[in-house]
């Protein structure tokens, strides 16, 4: 497998505008980053996965791209990017880049060429474009949702978009070309060709200057459907195993991950690895405790990790197996939370109910993704503004999740030196926010349970991404053996509750609190977690 230290990683997403301002400016920054990597390295993650950091408009934070191989200037330069891989390198550090592949900024130089142009490329266009429109469309105010977007320059017609008006789809072809709509390119036509290459020579440029791979944002929305939609998925997907073919020569230790679950299509697969997003059931039906709002898509069940008790790990379970069916070492990556929309500690939870929550996450066999700021219990700040396309659904608003790092007591929380009106986000009002400062002062914190977990992680390979899960208990006390050798027990409920385990003779409680070993099993105070090692 390409890439095979991903199985054993702990990876730590940096949202990079909210995490350290060196600058004064009110935008985090990459110097900033630099500045705090004592802090990064702390914690024992070994890979920081960075959410865009390239040239942008910043319509949709970053998702926007106009410049692939230009950091963007609030951010810094290539120079500090290269510096920053380097310094964390030298603490076994790797980086992952966010790769936005599916589309652009209006403001790309490739959008601007072909938007004031008379007609098509010679070259083929790198955009789709149509002078009238197909008899088929869609409601074109829903973002996420693929678009026709009126020309609003020199050339003629429309422009089909995939999130916002403002990110134009790049043309990786479609499914299907009936001669009734010649606009539409076949997968290997010169458009989708040149932008296949381009893909190509975008990896190349940043991993040749150390970085470790990328994560794909909207990874399967290249190749259209029939309708226009994101379900050319096999098309879509034979773009990134072609490019992992690529890949095994020029940079054979380089990791592709997608933004969601790769499609099985009966061939290769495209991607090192899978990932149970925070807005998918997977993990919504964990965490998901609509504290932050629903989406159109959500389930309306209860959170498993929910002091009610009433959840239940079913759909996670069977979204696990069916990740791992045709391949039982398939690495799948699962975050604490991310920039996307809640954060673990939303209300009503508390910090009381983070244990459970960060011990399943770090013990049950995934590639654990720490958000910035759960480390600490960071909460999702309710009722913030929209700033750069936060809120894209009414029900859906991504900024409480984009707040400031706490760092310390300090005037911004130690986040920048900015007036405070000048800050990307406002800094969590709540008087007793966490901080780091206060919680490396507390042996009972967050921060410190987090770094007792990744600890135990490394030294136990029991506890890491090689070793088989098998569930003892799917409901309340949540029960699993890792290997032959380790159990693991997590009571999310406010509830006690109690479980019947052989084998626990001469067991002993390595991490956790609130679990007594019974001579039948183990039960467990509500909220309560342990991590056992077997006689």
């Amino acid at each position: 497998m390409a890439g095979d230290w991903l199985r054993d990683a702990v990876v730590y997403e940096i949202y990079p505008q909210s995490f350290a301002d060196s600058d004064g400016d009110g935008i985090g920054d990459l110097r900033g980053v630099i500045e705090r990597l004592d802090h990064v390295e702390s914690l024992g993650v070994d890979t920081i996965w960075f959410n865009p950091c390239f040239a942008s408009p910043f319509v949709d934070a970053g998702y926007d791209v106009s410049d692939y191989l230009q950091v963007a200037p609030r951010y810094g330069t290539n120079e500090d990017l290269v510096e920053l891989v380097d310094k964390a390198g030298r603490r076994g550090i790797r980086v992952l880049l966010d790769l936005v592949a599916g589309h652009t900024s209006i403001e790309h130089p490739w959008f601007q060429a072909e938007l004031h142009a008379d007609g098509p490329s010679p070259e083929g266009d790198r955009y789709v474009w149509c002078e009238e429109l197909p008899e088929w469309a869609w409601e074109p105010g829903v973002p996420g949702t693929p678009a026709w977007v009126p020309s609003p320059g020199p050339r003629r017609g429309w422009y089909l978009k995939n999130f916002y008006d403002e990110q134009p789809a790049l043309n990786f072809g479609w499914t299907e070309t009936p001669e009734a709509e010649p606009w539409r390119d076949a997968v290997d036509d010169p458009g989708p060709t040149r932008n296949k290459e381009m893909l190509r020579e975008v990896l190349d440029f940043w991993l040749s200057r150390g970085v470790a791979g990328f994560r794909v944002d909207m990874a399967f929305s290249l190749v259209k459907d029939h309708r226009g939609k994101n379900a050319g998925r096999g098309a879509a997907t034979q773009v990134w195993r072609d490019l992992q073919a690529w890949l095994a020569s020029a940079h054979p230790d380089a990791v592709l991950v997608p933004e969601g679950v790769e499609p099985r299509t009966g061939q290769g697969m495209g991607f090192d690895a899978d990932f149970f997003l925070v807005i998918h059931a997977e993990h919504a039906s964990l965490f998901d405790n609509k504290g932050a709002g629903v989406l159109p898509f959500h389930r309306t069940g209860d959170a498993f990790f929910h002091e009610d008790g009433r959840g239940t790990t079913r759909t996670f379970l069977d979204g696990w197996a069916a990740a791992r069916a045709d391949d039982p070492t398939r690495p799948v990556l699962m975050g604490t939370a991310d920039h996307d929309f809640s954060r673990l500690r939303t209300a009503p939870r508390t910090p009381e109910q983070l244990g459970a929550a960060l011990t399943f996450l770090f013990t049950w066999g995934t590639v654990p993704s720490l958000y910035y700021g759960d480390e600490i219990g960071m909460r999702y700040v309710p009722g913030l503004p929209d700033v750069e396309g936060s809120i894209c659904n009414p029900g859906y608003n991504r900024s409480g999740c984009r707040t400031p790092m706490q760092w310390d007591d300090s005037p911004n929380a130690g986040f920048s030196t900015a007036a405070p009106e000048d800050l990307y986000l406002p800094i969590d009002p709540s008087d007793d926010r966490p901080t780091v400062s206060a919680q490396e002062q507390d042996p009972g914190s967050t921060l410190h349970l987090v770094r007792r977990l990744i600890a135990l992680r490394r030294a136990t390979p029991a506890l890491g991404g090689r070793a088989p899960t098998t569930v003892l208990h799917e409901g309340y006390p949540f029960t699993w053996r890792r290997g032959d050798s380790h159990v693991v027990v997590v009571n999310p409920r406010r509830e006690p509750a109690e479980v019947a385990v052989d084998g626990l003779e001469g067991a002993r409680l390595l991490l956790g609190q609130g679990v007594d070993v019974l001579p039948s099993g183990l039960r467990v105070d509500g909220f309560g977690y342990g991590v056992l090692e077997l006689a």
